[in-house]
This record gives structure tokens, C-alpha cells and sequence, in this order.
């Protein structure tokens, strides 16, 4: 099902709107302030050309005010792969996620400015309410997480500094203070859920898929949630393969409009092969993380995946075991159960338990209505991964961070995440299964410089060769070689 995409928008400016697009793509919250101060011009101007796009090709919402863009994003799968990120750059964790909560509702009982002293009592008598949380202004630990998710909120520009240091503040609060305005506009447009947040059971209840299969709709309405989906996975994910998608979600896949829309809307290319199709972003301009890339944990991971994808090219007595990956719905069912376990277990809250019996149930349902020819991937252990990330250490461990080189348990565990979360591989029990994107990076060779990195290549000839330390994304995301393009 094709959708006439940008056709207000000239061939002399289609650039421009193809950029306000990703802006608002990858920042789904643009304000004054961020994510760079000209960010809300850029996507203000095309505004209305963004929301019928926005809507017709991918089912989300924009909301426009005069001090921010907010993207209402119609969520498919539970994804991993976006969190929130402290002042250092880490992921939050549970504490500092519950601390930017119980903080966005303190803001909402303050005035124009609060203190940051004030703010952390008001948090911490919240916090105590909740057991296991807490929140102790003499604990320099408890103080940090709190204004990470205050950092986190200032960034955005739903509060901004107007005197003194929150740095001052986590080092010594008895003689530092910090005061902050508040930006109401800005606060509301950051907490705008789509569901009623006190009657959801499941995190699974914030999902829109069950919604798109809905049997009430008509078979026009079917085909149309079935198109947004099915551009939803190429686009928030780095590919989609054929072998996850149900039957009607696949044909949507292999449909020549899903690229022409994608293509047009982003102004990004869209490649097929035969396990599935990715959306091609070679410069970085959409994507929020980048493989290849610079930094430890990246280079870990491109040297272990090489390594990965020629353990699992050998044939003969040397082949590799062939398992079958998880399905879609048993990944959201088991990635479900874990967030659910955080819910309380007294109030409106107490079907938790019987409805993730309950998705387990329909997920398993789903599978038996639409098996698929059962596809088997390439197997390494444990052991395995844990011998070659032991050689890649002892041979490029001049160029790692001190703290990862003599952690390799943690650095093979960090670059499996992120090989995962580039769907290179799935993580199982007892090791990982192999992707077929992953062959894309076999003949991955590195050396360390005078300088303390390490410095990636890849084999002369292949796609995407770079001698880079901070090695480019490639220029074509699976082998040419390996695989036959679906479209002959």
C-alpha cells in the first residue's frame, strides 16, 4: 500500500524536509534548546507536512507547540536500544529511572523555580514510599542518580540553571546550591503517555501491535496497520528479517512501496537481500549508534563478530551447531515478564501476574497460527566466546580502556549487547546464534597503533573497507557474495 509522500514538497527543497524528518525521528522531543538551537526552526517550518507523513507512513503522532515538537512514536516491540543516558554517558538504571519519574512530579507541584536541594526532599519523601527505592541526600551514590535524571531533564530544556551548580550541589550540598527555572511547556511535552498509566497491567499494554491486528478492523484498515508496521521494523531497527515477521507483515516487507516510501520520506536507500531488508545509513544522520565505530566496547564487538561469522561459515566436521533463534513474540514475552516484575503487587496493578500468563498464552497462540518453516542459525558457546575475547584482549589490549582490559567478562558482555542490538546476533542460553548480517563483517582485520586505540580494517576488496580508527558504517549491510538480492 503506497502513500504519496511529501507531495507539497518541491525537488528543490525535498532535501530540507528530508532532514527535518530525521530530526524528528531520531529526537522524538526538540525544543529551543535541543538538541541544537536551530533544530525547532527547522522542523516548525515543515510542521504540517511532517504530521500527514509522519502519520500516513508510519501511524505517528506530531504535536506541535510554539516552544516544542513532540513525536508520538506507535511502538511495536520493547526495545532496548534507547535509553536514557547519564551525564558520563551510561544507560540508566532502575534508580535513576524511577528518580526522573518521581522528579518530573515534583516539578508539577512547584512554582516557576525550585531549588535543587528542595526538589531532592521533595523526591526523597516520594522515594521513600517505595520499598527497595529511597533517595538519601547524604549518600554522594543516591545524590549523583538523582541529578543524572535532573541533567537529563536541563538538556532537554525543561529546567534550566539560573544560579549556582549541580556539580557543587552532588559534592558538597551542605555549602553548594543550585536554582532552576521551569519550563512548563517543555515539562509537559517530555511526559505525554498514550495510555492511562494507572490502569495498565503489563508493559505490554503500552504496545500498539495487538491493536494493528485487531479483527474488528476492516480489511483496508488491516492492510494499512500492516503497511506502518511493517515500515516501523525497517526503520527503528538496523534489519528486518524475513524469518521474524508473520506472513502479512513479510508481504509489506517485500513490497516495492514500503522502499519508495522510506526512501522518499527519509532520504536514506533501502537495501534487500535475501533474509530481509535494512534501511541504509551510511553517514550517521538518522541512526542513534553507529557499527562500526570508535571506542572499546565497538571494536571489541567488530573484532569478536568476525571472529563469530567465520566459526560460522565452517563446514564439514567443523561446522557449527544449527539452533532456531527465539520468535519475536517469545523475545517480547520474556522481555515483558522481566519489566513486570518491577510492578506493585496490591491495587489496580494486581492482574499483573495473569496478564503476562496471559500475553505468554496468545504469544504461543500466535506462533501455532502462523508457523513458518523453522529457520536454524549457526551456534557458539559460552566458553567459545569467552577464548576469543581472551586473544582479541591479549593481542589489542594496548589500544582498550584500562578498566575493560582487565575486565574481559564485562567487555564480552558489552560487546554482545551491542551486537545484538545490531541484530548481528541473538543472544541464548549457554551463547549466541549468528545472523546472516553478520557475515557482513567476516574478514575484519585490526592493528594497534603508536597511539592507544584500536585501529579496525577490513580485508581489501570487501564492502565498506575503511582504515578508520573510527570506522565508518559500510556501504552495503549484508554480503553481497553470501546472499542473493530477493528482487531477482
Amino acid at each position: 500500500m503506497s502513500t504519496r509522500v511529501a507531495e507539497n514538497v518541491s525537488a528543490l527543497e525535498l532535501a530540507d524536509y528530508q532532514k527535518a524528518v530525521r530530526l524528528v525521528l531520531r529526537h522524538p522531543l526538540i525544543t529551543s534548546v535541543y538538541p541544537d538551537v536551530g533544530a525547532l526552526a527547522t522542523v516548525r517550518r515543515w510542521a504540517e507536512q511532517l504530521r500527514t507523513d509522519l502519520m500516513e507512513v508510519l501511524g505517528y503522532r506530531l504535536i506541535t507547540t510554539a516552544d516544542t515538537a513532540r513525536l508520538q512514536r506507535a511502538q511495536d516491540q520493547l526495545d532496548p536500544t534507547r535509553p536514557a543516558l547519564s551525564r558520563s554517558g551510561r544507560p540508566f538504571d532502575r534508580r535513576r529511572y524511577a528518580y526522573l519519574a518521581l522528579t518530573l512530579a515534583a516539578l508539577g507541584r512547584h512554582g516557576a523555580q525550585v531549588a535543587l536541594g528542595e526538589l531532592a526532599d521533595a523526591v526523597a519523601a516520594d522515594a521513600a514510599r517505595i520499598d527497595g527505592l529511597g533517595l538519601d541526600t547524604g549518600r554522594k551514590h543516591d545524590r549523583d542518580a538523582f541529578v543524572d535524571a535532573v541533567s537529563w531533564l536541563t538538556e532537554r530544556g525543561a529546567l534550566r540553571l539560573a544560579d549556582g551548580s549541580a556539580a557543587s550541589w552532588v559534592s558538597d550540598p551542605e555549602r553548594a546550591e543550585a536554582l532552576y527555572d521551569i519550563d512548563r511547556e517543555v515539562l509537559t511535552a517530555v511526559h505525554q503517555p498514550t495510555r492511562v498509566l494507572q490502569h495498565v497491567t503489563s508493559v505490554t499494554a503500552l504496545l500498539d501491535s495487538a491493536g494493528a491486528r485487531s479483527l474488528s478492523e476492516g480489511r483496508r484498515a488491516q492492510r494499512l496497520s500492516a503497511s506502518r508496521r511493517a515500515r516501523r521494523l525497517v526503520l527503528e531497527h538496523p534489519v528486518a528479517y524475513y524469518a521474524d515477521a508473520d506472513p502479512e507483515l513479510t508481504g509489506q516487507l517485500r513490497a516495492p512501496a514500503l522502499a519508495e516510501d522510506l526512501t522518499r520520506l527519509t532520504g536514506l536507500t533501502v537495501e534487500r537481500r535475501a533474509e530481509g531488508i535494512a534501511l541504509v545509513d551510511t553517514s550517521g544522520r538518522l541512526s542513534d549508534t553507529r557499527f562500526p565505530g570508535g571506542g572499546t566496547v565497538a571494536q571489541a564487538a567488530l573484532l569478536l563478530g568476525a571472529r563469530i561469522s567465520e566459526a560460522a561459515a565452517r563446514t564439514g566436521r567443523h561446522a557449527p551447531e544449527l539452533l532456531p533463534a527465539p520468535s519475536a513474540a517469545e523475545r517480547l514475552a520474556d522481555r515483558a515478564g522481566r519489566i513486570d516484575l518491577a510492578l506493585p503487587a496490591q491495587g489496580v496493578f494486581e492482574q499483573a501476574a495473569t496478564d503476562r500468563e496471559d500475553t505468554g498464552k496468545e504469544a504461543e497462540g500466535e506462533n501455532e497460527a502462523s508457523a513458518a518453516p523453522e529457520v536454524r542459525y549457526p551456534f557458539v558457546t559460552s566458553s567459545w566466546l569467552r577464548a576469543r575475547t581472551k586473544e582479541i584482549t591479549e593481542q589489542y589490549g594496548a589500544g582498550f580502556a584500562a578498566d575493560l582490559r582487565g575486565d574481559p567478562d564485562r567487555l564480552l558482555d558489552q560487546a554482545l549487547d551491542l551486537l545484538a542490538a545490531m541484530s548481528l546476533v541473538v543472544r541464548v542460553a549457554g551463547g549466541v546464534l549468528a545472523l546472516p548480517l553478520l557475515a557482513r563483517y567476516r574478514g575484519v582485520t585490526a592493528e594497534v597503533k603508536a597511539r592507544p586505540r584500536v585501529r579496525t580494517t577490513q580485508s581489501p576488496g570487501s564492502p565498506g573497507s575503511t582504515d578508520s580508527p573510527e570506522a565508518e558504517a559500510p556501504d552495503a549491510l549484508f554480503p553481497a557474495d553470501d546472499v542473493k538480492d530477493s528482487a531477482q
